[in-house]
């Protein structure tokens, strides 16, 4: 008898017409003191899975047991920890714990509730907080607080709703450690939801995929069979992770292949130009022209930041929070930005967007100094912006017809329908923004700024609200349109396999405040790109750890040397080499 099963679980959302079957005959086997991970798409019943092994929400058909005993409703003998914290603002650390466990514990003696209180937050790495309310509080910090709350329960089993999506990617790194320590040292059986297939694997015994919604079920199931305790940084070098990342991220695409929107069509972008280069008889008043025409700069430094700095006035006085920060950027050139948080790389975007005010040095685009925002600069952030009671076609349509008053009104209509169609939107173009999922929304703003035929295109984040899965056909979408237009581009990303999937070099930041440029990473792999494509080129993996290996001299606000600096770039030369010999030792072997 497993110690959790689901049989033939399904369950149904809504009445009549609006009913949806989300889950359809769900069946799974856990032991006892197992770890097993479920990874899927955002909608795909991830969530309304966990609920039902919580006892939240009862399946339609099917049963749940635990222990062999059938599960109709919640109960201490299950701890939930979901992706929102759900804390009592007014009660501090302890207070928080000690609620749930004196409500378990009614009947054992203070003492050792308090005991048992105590043991958790220290579990968690929260002794020093223990007096803090959750206001006072890192959003990593208030997770662990959920978690230790969880643990406190002493459940039968841990049940883990995406705990960490909402978090940074340091934070995320520093909390699987933990619950990964946790794990190992208070044994419980744990299932977890996440999005992310690097996290699957680091903590799970088995990964198993849920297939995409409606009528989602489990599909095939890999077995983790690297030896514990799992390390984020050596974890990276073995064959063994490579392997099973590339099988588990392959099966995924498949699975995202088959329900991506294709509808592909022969439309041609109408050759017309945006306002800021149109030579046309009905030019734009001179103000504006003399402001936005820009003399032509040499290629290789078509954009300059040079000596950029951001400086804050604060209670304690001033902040510099970039501290000379500069590059030159070829003219078609893409550039990943990327460091920890906290490192300035949003401000730098928002000063080469004219959003945010420079305090020291400049941004030159183009041979003119960026003073102000402007048509010739696009940007896509994290939150897409859209009028939620305007469709997709309208939302693009609004910058379109700023940029191109002098094309004509089919002219404009092919760009706007052109754009989305490059990013999938072909048949949902004329529903309204709120009733796209953020993933599609996100598509419409990335279109809308490659509609404007901006000069430099700014990417915030552009990615980082949404799931693993959904991200990477974001990505492909974007790389995709990128080929086409080859406009200079600058995206900030926490996302070490975004930025070399992306870029033509990757910029690493050091720590804030004082940032500026720590390393460049050319990226020497050939495009078009792609996810598939990237996994199975044999030096993806020297460029991923050479990222990853800045990233941990950087950690906890370091300040490496340039020699340390300089060995993690050797040391990629160092894997493509030994890697290149692997490979040509292979037939000889055989």
């Amino acid at each position: 008898m497993a110690f959790l099963e689901l049989e033939n679980v399904s369950k149904a959302h809504g009445d009549g017409d609006q009913r949806t079957q989300v889950l359809s005959n769900v069946n799974l086997r856990v032991e006892e003191g197992e770890f097993v991970a479920i990874v899927g798409f955002s909608g795909s019943g991830k969530t309304t899975l966990i609920s039902t092994i919580a006892g939240l929400a009862p399946p339609d058909t099917g049963a749940v047991t635990l222990k062999g005993a059938a599960i109709t409703g919640p109960g201490p003998d299950r701890g939930v920890v979901f992706q929102s914290y759900s804390l009592m603002p007014w009660l501090t650390v302890h207070g928080n714990i000690a609620l749930a466990v004196d409500q378990v514990f009614a009947n054992e003696p203070r003492a050792e509730r308090a005991a048992r209180t105590r043991r958790y937050i220290d579990l968690v790495g929260l002794g020093h907080a223990a007096d803090r309310r959750p206001a006072e509080l890192s959003g990593g910090m208030r997770q662990r607080v959920a978690v230790a709350r969880a643990l406190a329960m002493s459940p039968e089993i841990l049940l883990l709703d995406e705990p960490l999506s909402a978090l940074d990617a340091l934070t995320r790194a520093k909390l699987q450690d933990e619950i990964a320590r946790i794990w190992s040292e208070d044994k419980r059986t744990v299932v977890m939801i996440t999005n992310d297939v690097d996290e699957a694997i680091l903590l799970a015994d088995r990964v198993i995929p849920l297939l995409p919604g409606p009528n989602a079920s489990l599909g095939r199931e890999f077995k983790i069979d690297l030896p514990r305790p799992r390390e984020h940084v050596s974890i990276g070098d073995a064959p063994a992770f490579k392997e099973l990342r590339h099988d588990i991220t392959t099966y995924l695409m498949e699975l995202a292949a088959g329900r991506t929107e294709a509808h592909e069509t022969e439309r041609q972008l109408p050759n017309v130009l945006p306002i800021s280069l149109n030579q046309g008889k009905q030019r734009p008043p001179k103000a504006y022209l003399d402001a936005a025409e820009a003399a032509t700069g040499a290629d290789d430094r078509y954009l300059e930041f040079s000596q950029l700095s951001k400086i804050y006035a604060t209670p304690k006085g001033p902040l510099k929070v970039v501290d000379g920060f500069s590059l030159k950027v070829r003219k078609g050139e893409f550039i990943s930005l990327i460091g920890h948080s906290g490192c300035g790389k949003s401000t730098v975007l928002s000063m080469a967007a004219g959003l945010n005010e420079i305090s020291e040095g400049g941004v030159i685009l183009d041979g003119k100094e960026v003073v102000t925002a402007g048509p010739d600069r696009a940007v896509v952030f994290q939150a897409p912006s859209l009028f939620p009671w305007l469709t997709a076609r309208e939302n693009v349509t609004l910058g379109v017809d700023r940029v191109y008053p002098h094309a004509s009104r089919a002219e404009r209509d092919d760009i706007v329908a052109y754009y989305l169609e490059r990013v999938g939107l072909a048949v949902s173009m004329d529903r309204s923004a709120s009733a796209l999922s953020n993933g599609m929304r996100q598509r419409v703003g990335i279109a809308r700024a490659f509609a404007l035929s901006p000069k430099l295109l700014l990417l915030d984040e552009p990615f980082g609200m949404l799931d693993s899965l959904t991200r990477w056909e974001l990505q492909e979408a974007l790389m995709e349109v990128w080929s086409r237009t080859k406009v200079t581009a600058i995206c900030v990303t926490h996302d070490v396999d975004e930025a070399i999937l992306l870029a033509d070099r990757v910029v690493m930041m050091s720590n804030g405040p004082n940032a500026r440029v720590g390393n460049v990473m050319q990226v020497d792999l050939p495009r078009p790109r792609t996810r598939r494509a990237l996994l199975e080129h044999a030096d993806y993996y020297a460029y991923r750890q050479e990222l990853l290996d800045f990233l941990e001299a950087y950690e906890g606000g370091a300040n490496p040397s340039a020699e340390i600096l300089e060995a993690i770039t050797a040391k990629r030369a160092q894997r493509i080499e030994a890697a290149s010999a692997q490979r040509q030792s292979k037939p000889a072997a055989a």
